[in-house]
């Protein structure tokens, strides 16, 4: 006899197991499928993808059925063939139903935008509601969506009902506690023997993301969400960890203010010139978007032709994959720590920030965002760090040529920003501010009468976004100040983060033009930097002298040839022929980086050397923000201490 003969009251459970499995492999199928060649598919491949994919499965059924699996228990057993018995266990089966069709659809949408499962974006994203469903209501047919998903359950809830029926069931309160004590034995067991990062052994990360449960891995990553970096990554003794990135800010305009650490006075041999500074942050502007930086045909025509009058920055590497990523090494300049971005953790204000920098100078700050600045904790991050904030809500409806749930048009977040400029200018404050784009942003929506442009394509919205920064520039110059101000055009990251690799290099590639007629001279620079290098680069430019504890430098004091970049998990240090990744476990891997295009990144041989510059970067970074060493820089001790005059060439 049969387990489910015997016990007719597991049918229910043995349902949802066979509806669970089959939807979680068609999902797995349906996203393999769309991926295509990208897996870089073999035999094996494919059956280890599905293997290891059906052993999560697996393991998040058993979490998912808990609800089934107690009201099962707790049902007394006259109840079982009688209606009111069979009407709870029915409801739950058809909401667990309709859930398990929601998850697909949303993995679908997930993998769309991001080639990846459910990760710390979709955890993020739960936090603000409003502006992610109003992106779905934006950007896919929700009402056909939905009617469909309905269509779905009823009918295979329907055609299904005899495979619920729990008839002739003669269980006992003790063997049902019994068979629960088992299924929690196994839930324990699954927890503490299983973890998200067992499926990533293959050599390529569509394959291993395909692998996953997306269920599973939404709440891996809600646990990962904040990761102690001693605890998870590899270390090395402090006083080795300060001394490598000592050395590594030795730039010949800096001497440090300390015996120890990183705190630093710079001292520029330009002079200085308190010139206006916009820099302008693109949503998701990747380098191969435009046609300076081979892309064929260009989507940056504008920008493109901006390029003879600008200073361009040829390899210049994104720090992360999300806005508050780029935000927090423009302002900080600071290597992107493992877990959440500082900008949207605990304790992050009175931090050495840009602004400072211009603070000290006289200078008006300003923060300026299209969209509600409390998404991602923006404004609360940049008003507590020397920045005056202004967003969408500055904005009256009637001054708005278009906008969806991210923003407004970049044209309108322009208009408010030269309207900040005139009023600083009248004011006669010089003005630092970072104006942060949303155009370019999933449902790629723009004013019509643009351009030859179709709504909700990417491409479209590239070539608005490079549109408004063209009609910015052409309306600043009309302006008096213009002839006093550099423009920094940049992106906070690329508009696409994964590959076959799992820290995908060429995916972190992003452009920068420095414009500023007949105050920056135009030309080229060729040298490998990072993101956080930017501000003590725009620094350096306008000749500051300056106390600084920014782990970013001067590329023209000092070429770095090297970039950070990193996941919330992944860390990586970059240069030209290799990428150290660290990551959980305290595994640290040496690879061949592919910065060009979409290829496996094979182990190659280790360098210790820069091992250890890795390590040290990234423990120096995450012991500063956790032990409150970030904020703003110790004046040095008094004249004639061995502190002040010791030079950073000199470091340890």
């Amino acid at each position: 006899m049969s387990l489910l003969a015997r016990y007719p009251r597991l049918r229910p459970l043995a349902w949802l197991f066979a509806v669970f499995m089959s939807m979680s492999t068609l999902t797995r199928l349906a996203l393999r499928l769309a991926t295509g060649a990208a897996t870089q598919a073999t035999p094996w491949t494919d059956l280890r993808v599905f293997a290891t994919g059906f052993g999560y499965d697996v393991l998040t059924f058993v979490y998912f059925a808990w609800p089934l699996v107690l009201l099962l228990w707790l049902l007394p057993q006259r109840w079982s063939t009688l209606r009111r018995g069979r009407w709870p266990v029915a409801a739950l089966c058809f909401a667990l139903l309709c859930v398990i069709g929601f998850v697909a659809v949303a993995e679908w949408t997930f993998w769309d935008e991001f080639q990846n499962r459910f990760n710390f974006i979709a955890v993020d994203y739960l936090v603000y509601t409003t502006e992610v469903l109003g992106n779905i209501r934006e950007s896919y047919p929700v009402g056909k969506i939905l009617a469909g998903l309905a269509v779905f359950a009823t009918s295979v809830f329907a055609l299904t009902t005899r495979k619920r029926r729990m008839d002739g069931d003669a269980s006992t309160f003790g063997q049902r506690s019994a068979f629960v004590a088992v299924w929690l034995l196994v839930t324990v067991a699954g927890t503490w023997t299983i973890d998200a990062e067992m499926k990533d052994g293959g050599k390529n990360a569509y394959a291993d993301e395909l692998a996953g449960n997306g269920i599973y891995q939404f709440f891996a990553s809600y646990r990962q969400a904040s990761l102690d970096y001693d605890r998870f990554y590899r270390i090395v003794p402090e006083a080795d960890a300060v001394a490598q990135v000592r050395a590594s800010v030795s730039t010949p305009d800096a001497t440090f203010l300390h015996a120890a650490g990183i705190d630093r006075h710079i001292h520029n041999a330009r002079p200085e010139r308190r010139l206006n500074v916009v820099l302008i942050s693109v949503e998701s502007l990747s380098a191969d978007y435009s046609g300076l930086y081979g892309a064929k045909p260009s989507l940056t025509p504008n920008l493109d032709a901006l390029a003879s009058q600008s200073l361009v920055f040829n390899n210049l590497y994104a720090s992360g994959t999300r806005t508050v990523r780029g935000l927090e090494a423009l302002a900080l300049s600071v290597p992107p720590t493992p877990g959440e971005s500082i900008v949207k953790r605990p304790n992050n204000t009175g931090l050495f920030s840009l602004a400072e920098v211009f603070n000290s100078k006289g200078y008006e700050s300003q923060f300026l965002y299209g969209g509600y600045g409390a998404f991602d904790n923006m404004n609360a991050f940049f008003g507590g760090n020397g920045y005056q904030v202004h967003d969408r809500m500055e904005i009256p409806s009637e001054a708005i040529h278009h906008e969806n749930v991210w923003g407004v048009a970049d044209e309108d977040l322009y208009t408010l920003s030269l309207k900040r400029f005139d009023d600083a200018y009248a004011a006669h404050k010089p003005f630092f501010a970072h104006v942060m784009t949303t155009s370019n942003h999933r449902p790629y929506t723009f004013p019509e009468g643009r351009g030859p442009w179709p709504q909700k394509v990417r491409q479209s919205a590239v070539l608005y976004t490079d549109w408004a920064i063209a009609d910015f520039l052409k309306r600043a110059r009309s302006k008096p100040w213009f002839a006093d101000t550099v423009f920094i055009i940049t992106a906070d990251h690329c508009a696409q983060s994964a590959g076959k690799a799992a820290l995908p290099v060429f995916r972190y590639h992003i452009p920068m033009w420095v414009y500023s007629p007949g105050n920056i001279a135009p030309g080229h620079f060729d040298g490998l930097m990072g993101q956080i290098d930017v501000a003590p680069t725009l620094l350096g430019l306008l000749g500051f002298d300056y106390d600084s504890r920014f782990y970013g430098v001067d590329v023209f004091e000092h070429a770095p040839e090297r970039a950070f970049v990193g996941t919330y998990q992944l860390l990586g240090y970059l240069t030209a022929d290799r990428l150290v990744q660290l990551s959980p476990h305290r595994h640290v891997a040496t690879l061949q980086p592919a910065m060009v295009q979409d290829v496996a990144q094979a182990e190659i041989a280790e360098d210790p050397h820069m091992t250890l510059q890795a390590i040290s970067a990234y423990e120096t970074a995450a012991h500063a923000f956790q032990h409150g060493e970030m904020g703003r820089v110790i004046p040095a001790p008094e004249e004639g201490s061995i502190a002040t005059t010791a030079r950073l060439d000199a470091a340890p």
